[in-house]
C-alpha cells in the first residue's frame, strides 16, 4: 500500500527520493510528497495529488541540493486523496511519513486540541505528527519524542521522522508495517519495500515490530520502544535492477505472465526431480513421522493467495484421503470463533509476507500452539520471519498490482507439500508419481500455452471488451481456477465478474444470463467432462455468450473456443489460469485501463 522512502548522505536527496518513489508506484497510491532539509535547517516540503509524475513537475520548479529527506506515496485511508492529506505531514518543526493506521487518533486529537493544536488535514498521521511535536517540547530529542509518542499510540505504523533542528538524523520505527534500512558508504537509505533500494545498496536491515532506529550518514542504531539497545543485523538484498524493469514488454503484468515458465522453474529447482521421483520442500523441516501425524491442513490467505490455497487444497485432497484441508480467508478467520482439530498444520500464504490480516491470523494460530508454515515470496518479510518454518517461492519482484506468477508458484509449492504428505502416509505411488511428473513438466507446459495462445486470446478479448458483466464457472479443480480468473478480470478490466462452481449454476446464477453477460466456461477432458458440458448446454439454451477454455478436441457448442494442448491430467487448471491471465490483460488493454496500477487497489495490503 503506502510507500515510505528516506535518504541521508552526500547525494542530492530530492533525486534519490523521487527515484525511490517511482520504484514504489506499483504498490498503489493516490498522492505523493517529499521533504528535504538543508544543513542550515531549512526545509522544503513538496506534495501533489495523483501520480509521482505530478510531484516531479513540482520538484522541477523547486530544486534543492539538500542531502537528507523523507518521502511517501499515500493510499487514502483517513481523508480523501488531496494535497492537504498527502504526506509528509508537518507540525511545528516535525515532519512525518507514515504507513498504517492510528486507531486511537480521535482520542489523541482531542487531547492535543486541548493543548492548542489545530489540524489542517483529515489524517491520523497529522495527529501522530502533532503528538511527536508535543513530546519534543519536553524531551528536546527527536528519538525520545518519537519513543514517548509511540507508547501512547494504538494501531499499526511504519514511520520516518525528521526534526528541522537535527539535519543529521532520521528516526524510524515500525509496528505491523514493514520498514527497511539500507546501509551504504557514508549514506543511509530508508524504504518500506526492498525494490526502492535496488541499485543503491545490497546491505539492508529489516526492522522488527517494536523497534525504533536512528539513521545517520554513518549507519543505524536500534532500540526497543522500552529504550533497550538492539543489535543491528545486516542482511544481503537479493534483488537486482533487471528484476524491476519491463525488459521490452509494454506492461509489468504481461511481463510477469510471460515470466512464469522461468519463475515456476525457480520454485521447483532442487525441490522436484521427476527422474528420481523426488519432491520435497527443504525449508519445511518436518520428518516423515511428523508428516504422518498431520490430520488437518489449514491454508490461510487473502485474495489471490486465498484462491491459490483453494487450488492447492483440491490437489492435496486428491493425493491422500488421510488429511482434511480447510482454506480460510484471513480477514474473516481473524474474527471468527473456531476450533482447531488436533494434529493441525497451517500454511500461511502471502506474496508480500506483510498482508495485515494474514499476519494477524498467523500470530493467533501460533498463540494457540499450531505449527505454522509460510509460503511467501518476499525475502525478509514479517510473515517469513514469524512462521515456524516455510518456503520462499522465488518468483522475484512482482511489480504489477494484479498477482500472476506468485499464484502459480504458490500452488506449485503447496502441491509439493501435498506430495510430501502423501508419500509419508503411504498413498498411491502411481498417483504421487503423476503429480511429481506434472510438476516437473509445468514450466514447459506453461510456455507452450503462452507461445500458442497469446495472439488468439488477444483477438478474443477485443471481441468481448465492450461487455460489462462476466460469469465464470468451473467444476472440481476448475472451480478455484474460475474464482481466480474472475478476480483477475475485475481487478484490471473493471468488468463485474462472478465465479461459481458449475454445479451451482442452476441454483441461482443461471438467472444472470442475458445479452449483457459473457461466460467463461472451464471444461477439462476428464471424468467430469459430460457433467460440465451439460452446464454449458443449459447456458446456451438461455442465450449465453460462452467462451470455453478447454483441453479437449471434441466438438463443443460454444460461441468462442480457446483450446490448449496438454498431456496433463491433474495440473491442467494451472494452464487454464494462464489463459485467464492473458484474457484479463488484453481486456484491460482494450478498455484503455491502467494495467499495472488499477484504480483503488494496492499491491501489499498492510492495513485492515
Amino acid at each position: 500500500m503506502c510507500g515510505i522512502v528516506g535518504y541521508i548522505g552526500e547525494k542530492t536527496a530530492q533525486d534519490v527520493l523521487i527515484t525511490e518513489l517511482k520504484r514504489l508506484e506499483y504498490r498503489g497510491y493516490d498522492s505523493a510528497g517529499i521533504m528535504t532539509l538543508s544543513p542550515q535547517h531549512s526545509a522544503t516540503l513538496l506534495r501533489a495529488k495523483g501520480k509521482v509524475s505530478a510531484l516531479v513537475d513540482i520538484a522541477s520548479a523547486h530544486t534543492t541540493t539538500d542531502t537528507m529527506g523523507i518521502g511517501h506515496t499515500r493510499w487514502a485511508t483517513h481523508g480523501a486523496p488531496s494535497e492537504r492529506n498527502a504526506h509528509p505531514h508537518q507540525v511545528g518543526n516535525i515532519y512525518v511519513v507514515h504507513n498504517g493506521i492510528i486507531e486511537n487518533y480521535q482520542e489523541l486529537k482531542t487531547m492535543l486540541a486541548y493543548h492548542d493544536y489545530t489540524f489542517k488535514s483529515d489524517t491520523d498521521t497529522e495527529v501522530l505528527t502533532a503528538l511527536i511535536d508535543y513530546m519534543y517540547r519536553e524531551t528536546h530529542d527527536t528519538l525520545a519524542a518519537v519513543t514517548a509518542a509511540l507508547k501512547m499510540v494504538v494501531g499499526a505504523y511504519g514511520i520516518a521522522v525528521v526534526h528541522t533542528d537535527n539535519p543529521d538524523e532520521i528516526i524510524v520505527a515500525r509496528k505491523g508495517s514493514p520498514l527497511i534500512v539500507g546501509l551504504g558508504e557514508g549514506e543511509t537509505y530508508i524504504a518500506s519495500d526492498a525494490s526502492a533500494l535496488v541499485g543503491y545498496t545490497k546491505q539492508v536491515v529489516y526492522l522488527h515490530d517494536g523497534e525504533i532506529g536512528r539513521c545517520t550518514k554513518s549507519g543505524l542504531t536500534l532500540q526497543t520502544i522500552q529504550s533497550k539497545a538492539v543489535d543491528v543485523h545486516v542482511e544481503t538484498l537479493e534483488m537486482d535492477l533487471q528484476a524491476i524493469q519491463k525488459q521490452g514488454f509494454d506492461h509489468f503484468l504481461l511481463k510477469e505472465i510471460f515470466d512464469q515458465p522461468r519463475t515456476v522453474q525457480a520454485t521447483l529447482a532442487g525441490r522436484v526431480i521427476p527422474d528420481q521421483g523426488y519432491a520435497r520442500l527443504g525449508g519445511i523441516n518436518l520428518s516423515d513421522d511428523q508428516l504422518r501425524a498431520i490430520k488437518h491442513v489449514m491454508i490461510v490467505g487473502c485474495g489471490t493467495a486465498y484462491f491459490a490455497g483453494m487450488q492447492a487444497s483440491y490437489f492435496i485432497e486428491q493425493m491422500t484421503d488421510d488429511v482434511t484441508v480447510s482454506v480460510e480467508i484471513a480477514s474473516e478467520l481473524r474474527y471468527r470463533s473456531y476450533n482447531i482439530p488436533d494434529h493441525t498444520v497451517a500454511l500461511i500464504v502471502s506474496q508480500s509476507g506483510e498482508t495485515a490480516d494474514t499476519l494477524a491470523c498467523l500470530m493467533e494460530l501460533k498463540r494457540r500452539g499450531v505449527l505454522c508454515l509460510g509460503v511467501v515470496n518476499a525475502v525478509g518479510s514479517t510473515i517469513a520471519r514469524e512462521v515456524d518454518s516455510g518456503v520462499y517461492v522465488h518468483v522475484g519482484a512482482e511489480i504489477s498490482v494484479a498477482s500472476t506468477k506468485a499464484f502459480t508458484s504458490q500452488v506449485a509449492a503447496m502441491t509439493i507439500f501435498g506430495v510430501m504428505l502423501a508419500a509419508a502416509k503411504g498413498s498411491s505411488p502411481q498417483l504421487i508419481s503423476e503429480f511429481v511428473n506434472e510438476l516437473g513438466a509445468l514450466p514447459g507446459e506453461i510456455k507452450n500455452v503462452l507461445d500458442t495462445q497469446n495472439q488468439h486470446i488477444q483477438s478474443v478479448a477485443q471481441q468481448y471488451a465492450s461487455y460489462d458483466h462476466a460469469l465464470y464457472i468451473g467444476r472440481d479443480t476448475l472451480y478455484p481456477a474460475a474464482m481466480e480468473g474472475a478476480l483477475k478480470l475485475k481487478e484490471v478490466s473493471y468488468i463485474h465478474a462472478e465465479a461459481y462452481a458449475a454445479g451451482e449454476l442452476k441454483h441461482g446464477p443461471i438467472a444472470l444470463i442475458d445479452d449483457r453477460f459473457f461466460e467463461i466456461c472451464y471444461l477439462q477432458d476428464n471424468w467430469l467432462y459430460e457433467k460440465s458440458q451439460s452446464n454449458l448446454i443449459e447456458m446456451n439454451a438461455r442465450g449465453a455468450h460462452a467462451i470455453v477454455i478447454t483441453d479437449t478436441i471434441k466438438d463443443i457448442p460454444a460461441e468462442t473456443m480457446v483450446r490448449i494442448t496438454t498431456k496433463f491430467e491433474h495440473l491442467t487448471p494451472l494452464l487454464f489460469n494462464v489463459v485467464s491471465q492473458l484474457f484479463a490483460y488484453y481486456m484491460a488493454l482494450a478498455r484503455g485501463n491502467d494495467v499495472d496500477q488499477p484504480r483503488n487497489l494496492a499491491k501489499s495490503v498492510t492495513v485492515e
